[in-house]
């Protein structure tokens, strides 16, 4: 083993990372028309998404299908030996092919496009030779070409497969976003776990509505004691019709009784907060806590389409039920 110290190593550690986010950054200027129809290709597929690689190209393919899928694009990994040996099978006449490989060559992928050809498959190549015999055969070529790899003698895949695998994840969303894949469509694909939970648990999961105290605008600060003591310190005003008209919090009442020694009588109106944040029943509880932590507040009203109270969602009780 090198005798190296700390200094030595984080210089090395820097130089890798530097040269791998250069390498993502040339990659973005060039994009070109060609990653737009390698997107419509993926969307417009009827069958799979068939993604294949060798080697550490074949890992990155692996994780490439593994993106598709979950993001609503079905996709499957083919290793492209065993495909030659029998897996080919699982190709059809509706499927897309993305072929990844950095030299572009080999007899395997001649093989396999050959196989693509015979059954009409678009072919997607995403390599670093643009001028290789993939690329030549492909639909689409997506250039993943690097300078140089981060190995110190330029041969271990380092900077190619981030590069390819950033790609990857840049065709993922960017299909997800024409397929019109939302936050409820991954919630459904991801129902285990805790991502499963924060994407399913709704406002009106865990909001208080049985038996709500409210307070009337006319109401006096002495009525919003016990109130505000039942909801943990916060209580939503109500008009004749029950629309949300304000907030009340502990907070407040405690700065109006150091300031007014006849605060008591004080109504609320004067007191509450009349532009409260506000919740909604149907809205991702992870969303209602992002809105409470960038405004410092613990509790929202939920309110139904005509602004009438339906309840009161506090922080805890979402960060509990696991929304974030």
């Amino acid at each position: 083993m090198r005798a190296l110290d700390d200094a030595t190593l984080l210089e090395e550690g820097r130089r890798v990372l530097h040269l791998e986010a250069e390498a993502v950054a040339r990659l973005a200027r060039r994009l070109d028309a060609g990653f737009a129809a390698a997107c419509r290709l993926l969307a417009e597929a009827r069958g799979r998404v068939v993604v294949c690689g060798m080697g550490k190209s074949g890992h990155v393919a692996r994780k490439i299908a593994a993106t598709l899928t979950s993001t609503g694009t079905p996709a499957t990994f083919l290793h492209a030996a065993e495909a030659l040996h029998g897996d080919l099978g699982i190709v059809g006449p509706d499927d897309v092919a993305v072929l990844v490989s950095k030299s572009g060559a080999g007899s395997e992928l001649q093989q396999l496009l050959a196989h693509m050809a015979r059954l009409g498959v678009p072919v997607v190549a995403m390599t670093g030779e643009p001028s290789s015999p993939l690329a030549r055969d492909a639909t689409v070529v997506l250039d993943c070409s690097v300078p140089e790899e981060a190995c110190p003698w330029d041969l271990a895949p380092t900077s190619s497969t981030t590069v390819t695998l950033a790609l990857g994840d840049a065709l993922a969303v960017a299909v997800l976003q024409l397929r019109g894949f939302d936050a409820a469509d991954f919630a459904a694909l991801h129902p285990g776990g805790t991502l499963g939970t924060k994407l399913s648990v709704r406002v009106g999961d865990v909001m208080i509505s049985d038996a709500l105290p409210t307070l009337g605008p006319d109401a006096r600060l002495r009525d919003a004691i016990a109130p505000l003591a039942h909801l943990r310190g916060t209580v939503a005003v109500v008009d004749g019709a029950g629309r949300v008209v304000g907030v009340l919090t502990a907070g407040d009442l405690t700065r109006r009784m150091e300031a007014d020694p006849g605060f008591l009588e004080v109504p609320v109106r004067e007191v509450m907060n009349p532009h409260p944040k506000r919740a909604r029943a149907d809205e991702l509880g992870s969303a209602a806590v992002r809105r409470m932590e960038e405004h410092g507040i613990m509790a929202m009203p939920v309110e139904d389409a005509d602004g009438r109270l339906v309840g009161m969602v506090h922080l805890h009780d979402l960060m509990r039920s696991g929304a974030v």
